[in-house]
């Protein structure tokens, strides 16, 4: 079960207790964690939790458990919220007269009261015309009253309707979305959470489906199950489609529906133009539109970039590659000089090499080219770190991908990009590092918003692992055989006492890894079972590097595991590290989230694109942007449990997170190979004691030995390091942008 699927918190084993509102202390207006005081028979409580909608005068039930606060004293912790409404006329008198309904005070709200008594609430809410009898309240007037009093009894009703299944911080984030009539709408199709709450899967959606009535049969219950395995389970898998028969047997199994059933759900989802068919030599496709719709504008927005005509080559085109060699004072081998002509004088250009290759080196070049040909370059590459590494190797500025296209949001607070065919890029050129991490979606963006004219220079290693979201966009270029592929082969950056690129090439022709010598920077730690090869890996975090290279080596340390789950997991590995490096103490504050602990000083990682999300710059608070981005790895710097909120540092970028956001963000001394594309790092540490088949593969493990600058330590079982080798079958995934 993922933390987003986590049920909302048992009831068993929580203390109750109910009351009035006697004082609200505090209240945040983003997330809601309040501070207040619950008059329980006469004795004054301080509850302190996620409460939405508590207001002054207002009757409450809570359940959670006693806490001693090291400031304030005892505390009553809330952990399930019931906001209660008051069903006489003291106790509606005394809610109005609290000044939480606009435009009603203390003198109106007895007026309102001595004339409607227990009835005052029912007026307000469905007969609003009738409160104009009273004195000072004129018909625009009652209007605003009976709407502020819906808007806040509608956040009561979605709290104690989804409180049930969700808990009070998803409760918010439905209310945001759907507003008062949140629970009629879910009620008529509670599978629509899936597609507009970040957080509620279909398992979730399912749970309250279930508990609603909903048939196990139901076309709606159906349709949801399909659209899940296509546009999450198999995106998150990197299919962009799925082929017909396996869609239908995997619906049939998840839903435990006939797949006569789920063939059913299919043709009425296409139908509805919800889903694309298409019918290849080898099985029928089925895509969610959205999936389709940006694999073919892939295909087409290639063929017309590289069909366009730039007017012959640029007249001496080698004598400027001959100047920059003189200038550069390097010497370039003929496949790098073949690359630079290609990308001055082809629409479009791939190159494609592994570490070591010269690639950083031909961006250079053909930069350098472009500025004296007074083409206006883009530099982009798809993640913060990486377009940080384009910046640092060319000393010109480079931009993520997202940045590039220039992200906005809808009225509907989507995320969406400025640049597109009606808002096209102002470029001559654009190049692209990295090309093997980008999905299918973010490509499309990119090509969309590229004038027709535009170079495009397409740079990655297709021997790594491709991207995390759908699609494996440079291999299935190269694999359609339309387009300049350049291949780079002669590795150039290899000192002598370094094994790291050495091994690597190793690894991508199928030889095993050679473990330096003593004072080498390639090695191999044999242990004898995972539980061993744990130690050895916290021993090395805690005691033998710093011992051997300083405490602060520890910040060049990345683990990498081939996956989350297991001994060896980033799971695992995050909570014994998380202990060992950052244990609990009396100066460091700490908050529990689901499962987790999230403590001052913790490693931390985002791993969602969150492009709205604020910064602002550690040595310049005035300096500040918007977006963080999945892969992003940052410490927590502060933590304030009064203020629901902690910070993290993202490398020079401060960005504060109310506690209610936390599901954005895992510990990462540890993460898994596929979240580390992208990015290097001075020490790799890799324990691998017979990863899950599926990821016992070549690829992956040169993926990881490729993130490394100065060392790698394999950690565990040798034998699983030569079956990875051995293995150059990765899983395949159904795309069909190199056929198109």
């Amino acid at each position: 079960m993922s933390f987003n699927d986590m049920p909302a918190p048992s009831k068993e084993n929580l203390i109750s207790l109910s009351g009035s509102v006697e004082d609200v202390i505090y209240q945040n207006d983003e997330n809601f964690y309040t501070v207040a005081v619950l008059d329980v028979d006469g004795d004054p409580v301080t509850i302190v939790g996620t409460m939405p909608g508590l207001r002054l005068g207002a009757n409450a039930r809570v359940m959670g458990e006693w806490v001693i606060h090291p400031s304030y004293g005892k505390q009553f912790k809330v952990s399930v919220f019931e906001p209660e409404i008051p069903d006489d006329a003291a106790g509606m008198l005394r809610y109005l007269s609290s000044r939480t309904i606009k435009g009603v005070g203390p003198k109106t709200a007895k007026r309102i009261v001595d004339r409607f008594g227990a009835t005052s609430f029912d007026v307000i809410e469905n007969s609003p015309e009738l409160l104009s009898q009273i004195k000072g309240i004129t018909p625009a007037k009652a209007s605003e009253i009976s709407r502020a009093f819906r808007d806040q009894f509608g956040l009561r009703n979605v709290i104690l309707f989804f409180g049930e299944h969700f808990g009070p911080a998803t409760s918010m984030k439905i209310y945001k979305q759907f507003g008062n009539g949140a629970v009629e709408l879910v009620k008529n199709n509670p599978y629509i959470l899936c597609d507009k709450v970040y957080g509620v899967g279909f398992e979730r959606a399912d749970r309250l489906a279930m508990s609603l009535g909903v048939a196990q049969d139901s076309p709606m219950r159906v349709e949801a199950g399909i659209m899940y395995l296509l546009s999450y389970n198999a995106a998150s898998n990197g299919h962009v489609y799925l082929p017909l028969e396996k869609l239908a047997a995997a619906s049939a199994k998840l839903l435990g529906c006939s797949e006569e059933a789920a063939r059913s759900g299919i043709e009425n989802l296409a139908a509805a133009d919800r889903l694309v068919k298409r019918v290849f030599p080898e099985h029928t496709a089925v895509y969610a539109k959205k999936a389709y719709d940006a694999e073919t504008t892939c295909a087409v927005r290639l063929s017309i970039l590289s069909s366009v005509n730039l007017y012959g080559t640029v007249i001496g085109a080698e004598k400027l590659i001959e100047e920059t060699q003189d200038a550069e004072g390097i010497e370039y081998a003929p496949a790098q000089k073949k690359a630079i002509l290609s990308a001055i004088n082809e629409p479009l250009t791939v190159i494609t090499g592994g570490p070591g290759t010269g690639k950083t080196t031909i961006i250079k070049a053909v930069l350098r080219i472009f500025t004296g040909l007074g083409l206006k370059t883009a530099l982009a590459a798809p993640t913060g770190r990486a377009a940080k590494r384009m910046s640092e190797a060319t000393s010109e500025e480079a931009k993520t991908v997202h940045r590039l296209l220039e992200m906005e949001f809808s009225e509907d607070d989507e995320p969406r990009f400025y640049r597109g065919e009606l808002t096209p890029l102002d470029y001559n050129a654009v190049i692209v590092d990295e090309v093997s991490m980008i999905d299918v979606f973010l490509f499309s963006s990119l090509l969309r918003a590229l004038r027709p004219g535009t170079r495009l220079i397409l740079i990655g290693d297709s021997d790594q692992l491709p991207s995390v979201g759908a699609g494996d966009v440079l291999r299935d270029i190269i694999a359609s055989k339309k387009y300049k592929v350049c291949r780079l082969e002669r590795i150039f950056r290899q000192s002598d006492d370094s094994s790291i690129v050495a091994n690597a090439h190793r690894i991508n022709r199928g030889e095993y890894p050679v473990a330096s010598g003593k004072n080498g920077d390639f090695f191999m730690l044999e242990r004898p079972d995972p539980a061993s090869s744990l130690s050895a890996v916290v021993e090395l975090c805690a005691s033998r590097l710093p011992k051997t290279y300083g405490r602060d080596v520890l910040e060049g340390v990345q683990i990498l595991s081939c996956t989350k789950k297991g001994e060896l997991g980033t799971v695992n590995i995050n909570s014994v590290l998380q202990n060992t490096l950052n244990p609990p103490a009396k100066d460091k504050p700490e908050h529990r989230s689901g499962e987790r602990i999230f403590r001052l000083g913790d490693k931390v990682m985002q791993i969602t694109n969150d492009y709205e999300m604020l910064w602002r710059a550690a040595e310049n608070e005035s300096l500040t942007g918007t977006g963080v981005f999945n892969g992003d790895i940052g410490r927590i710097i502060s933590l304030d449990p009064d203020e629901q909120l902690l910070t993290v540092d993202f490398d020079g970028r401060l960005c504060d997170y109310d506690f209610s956001a936390l599901d954005e963000l895992e510990h990462a001394w540890a993460v898994t190979v596929h979240k580390s594309q992208g990015s290097e790092y001075p020490i790799v540490i890799l324990p691998v004691f017979n990863p899950p088949p599926m990821l016992a593969a070549r690829n992956l493990l040169y993926t990881a030995v490729t993130r490394a600058k100065k060392m790698v330590i394999i950690v565990g079982n040798g034998a699983s390091v030569r079956r990875m080798v051995d293995n150059d079958r990765p899983a395949a995934r159904y795309t069909a942008l190199w056929r198109l």
